[in-house]
């Protein structure tokens, strides 16, 4: 029984591993088969790709026109990586502490 389970186990994971598709690498109907990325987008980044291989997913998205931070999280969830890694968005910025105004006590027991 536990055989079975380790390679069920295994068996799942060789298949995710397959599941990914390079956007280096894939050709027209590899990009297609990702979910959210159609023709023309598929188009756009092959266009993109003629010059040079994407380094990372902040490359991908300057050169691929229509991929920002949620399309480039959505593909990467649906399988897409950029030179072999998956998406992470940058962490967001903290907002800077704002400090209480004075209150002048003179004027506020007036």
């Amino acid at each position: 029984m536990i055989k079975f389970i380790v390679t069920a186990l295994l068996a799942l994971a060789c298949a995710s591993g397959f599941a990914a598709v390079d956007a280096n690498k894939a050709n027209q109907a590899e990009l297609e088969a990702v979910k959210g990325i159609g023709p023309s987008m598929a188009a756009r980044i092959l266009d993109a790709r003629k010059s040079s291989p994407f380094t990372d997913w902040a490359d991908f998205a300057a050169r691929v026109k229509g991929v920002g931070a949620g399309n480039a999280a959505r593909y990467s969830a649906d399988g897409l990586t950029v030179a072999g890694a998956s998406y992470t968005a940058a962490p967001a910025a903290r907002p800077t502490a704002r400090k209480a105004p004075k209150v002048d006590d003179k004027k506020a027991m007036h």
